[in-house]
């Protein structure tokens, strides 16, 4: 199939952008399986919920307390 030529821009800015997006396929994206979409997002949603009922309160907190940990840890 033959796409229909488009009219370049002017600007040289654009025109280096459009270029340069052509060279490497920006406007093409991926095609996602449906199906595999579906599954990943079932998963997901009830992933952290079923993980939370499988640990004991005492791993629940130690979990809680290193989340926080690495929150507020300095970067130095």
């Amino acid at each position: 199939m033959i796409k229909p030529k488009r009219k370049r821009p002017t600007d040289t800015v654009q025109l280096a952008h459009s270029v340069f997006a052509d060279v490497i396929k920006l406007s093409e994206k991926p095609v996602k399986n449906p199906a595999a979409v579906a599954l990943g997002r079932l998963g997901g949603l009830k992933g952290g919920h079923a993980r939370a009922q499988k640990l004991t309160k005492e791993q629940r907190i130690q979990s809680a307390k290193k989340a926080a940990q690495s929150r507020w840890k300095t970067k130095s």
